[in-house]
């Protein structure tokens, strides 16, 4: 219930090396380090379900010198060897489920800052942190595309950046990630096909839900002429683009028909009035000139 900014403070504990303030109420930016050694080797950064906003930190994504660096630590965790941990315990959110670490792993590289309100784009910088075993930016309002340098992240196991605004192709370069065993990137407005192979074969339909132009597998949405499933949507740039090609296009034969239609409805109107007036006329001075009390004309 810790109702704040950021206590941008903890930078001056240089040997600080897990941060966990989630769900609480903090609030505002994060103004970034004031030297290039703050926060130099944290590991475990999570500021999940608050109200931060602004832009992704990238000032801080700079200086986590030890995010950088993949040492012998990730490969004792990855062969069951956890004799190096601290003993203090505390519930994460680990690849989509909440679990209780009974003890916090040193190995245990994450950056969660899903559920608050970020905005903008994902820095590049993040492709730096590669003993990152799980990154979490889910839930904001970040935009533009997927930085292809994430696809440098090898050792990630969790990528979750659902619920954004995040729009263009998923990199090709996150199918080198053969580690990854959790992908989310649902509920954005990502387009074009699903790239394929390695451990993109085994994620299913709800990694991409909720994008209305991504096509391939394992969505039933082909890119190609398929001969099962729906056809991809043409996009609006390419409904403009087809206008364009074809002419005027199928709104403006309809202005010009429409047009045309009432100017021909317009014209009979007239033609109709003057030759009414016009027989009108005629009667009149046929009765003007018949002769008068039964008489008959010479």
């Amino acid at each position: 219930m810790i109702v704040d900014t950021f206590p941008s403070f903890l930078e001056m504990l240089p040997e600080l090396e897990v941060i966990i303030l989630r769900s609480n109420k903090l609030h505002g930016f994060l103004k970034g380090p004031t030297t290039d050694e703050s926060f130099s080797k944290l590991k475990l950064f999570d500021l999940s379900d608050n109200s931060l906003s602004g832009p992704l930190p990238t000032e801080y994504f700079n200086n986590f010198k030890a995010m950088m660096s993949v040492d012998q630590e990730m490969d004792y965790m990855r062969a069951g060897n956890f004799s190096t941990s601290y003993v203090y315990s505390v519930t994460m959110r680990w690849k989509g489920s909440q679990i209780e670490f009974t003890k916090i792993l040193f190995a245990l590289t994450i950056l969660d800052l899903s559920c608050n309100k970020f905005t903008g784009k994902i820095p590049e910088s993040l492709g730096k942190l590669k003993s990152l075993i799980q990154l979490n930016l889910s839930h904001n309002s970040l935009i533009d595309y997927i930085q292809p340098s994430l696809g440098n992240l090898t050792n990630l196991e969790s990528l979750d950046l659902s619920s954004n605004m995040l729009a263009g192709r998923i990199p090709q370069q996150l199918v080198d990630l053969t580690f990854l065993a959790v992908l989310n990137l649902s509920y954005n407005q990502l387009e074009g096909s699903i790239p394929q192979g390695k451990q993109f074969s085994t994620f299913e339909h709800g990694s991409y839900e909720g994008n209305l132009r991504l096509c391939g597998l394992p969505l039933k949405v082909k890119c190609n002429n398929g001969t099962e499933g729906q056809q991809l949507p043409p996009s609006n740039f390419e409904k403009e683009d087809s206008m364009f090609e074809e002419g005027f296009g199928w709104k403006a034969v309809a202005m010009g028909y429409g047009c045309g239609f009432v100017f021909g409805v317009s014209m009979g109107y007239v033609v109709k009035m003057v030759e009414r007036g016009g027989h009108q006329n005629t009667k009149r001075l046929r009765r003007k000139n018949a002769p008068r009390n039964g008489g008959r004309r010479h």
